[in-house]
């Protein structure tokens, strides 16, 4: 089968697999999805990448409405924040990336590095969707304006809901713009429910980044 996305190797941040919408050529410019994959897609192999989110989701969705970019993380490293900053100048400079819609999502290490991006650069997305991860509460007020949601498995022993839990406090108790998801019966996969569901991406595009 024919993928649907480019693996793009030669870049001064992390290797990504790139997936353009169908009318990619027609319009100029598109909402962008940035996803970030979970620990055991670390590696030299992009297809790994494809293993679970919306890698995977593209490869069976040839219709899906954005730009996707979806990194890989080398072994035994963690999302860098630093390194996805330059992965995002690049991209926008390479694509035609509507900038007032660029989303960023992960699950599990990704979640944890979805948390941590947006604290980092606040002012570059429109809404975030962090699914099984975590990030410093204490760090909340610099995404107070952002939109928000949140995924977690009522059952997950590897990343605990608490995790969640205290981001979503944090910012419920600033006055956030945060919805949160708990599957009751899920584990540590809660990312298969998320990315499946439509209801995520028309929410993406419900808003806009005005800054």
């Amino acid at each position: 089968m024919h993928s649907t996305q480019q693996e793009i190797t030669h870049t001064n941040s992390y290797n990504y697999l790139l997936f353009l919408p169908q009318n990619y050529e027609s319009q100029q410019s598109h909402p962008m999805i940035l996803f970030l994959h979970g620990a055991g897609e670390r590696g030299d192999n992009l297809n790994w990448v494809k293993r679970h989110g919306i890698a995977r989701i593209v490869e069976e969705q040839s219709d899906f409405p954005f730009i996707v970019v979806s990194p890989q993380c080398p072994q035994r490293e963690y999302w860098d924040e630093f390194r996805l900053n330059l992965l995002l100048d690049e991209v926008i400079h390479n694509y035609r990336v509507d900038l007032q819609r660029i989303y960023l999502t992960g699950l599990s290490m990704g979640g944890y590095g979805t948390w941590r991006l947006a604290i980092s650069q606040p002012q570059r997305f429109a809404a975030i969707a962090p699914v099984c991860g975590g990030g410093d509460p204490k760090q909340a007020d610099r995404i107070k304006n952002l939109p928000i949601w949140a995924f977690h498995g009522a059952r997950d022993r590897v990343v605990a809901i608490s995790e969640s839990e205290e981001m979503v406090r944090a910012l419920e108790a600033i006055g956030g713009n945060i919805k949160f998801t708990v599957y009751p019966e899920a584990e540590h996969d809660s990312w298969t429910q998320t990315y499946s569901n439509p209801t995520l991406y028309d929410w993406f595009l419900q808003h806009r980044n005005t800054n």
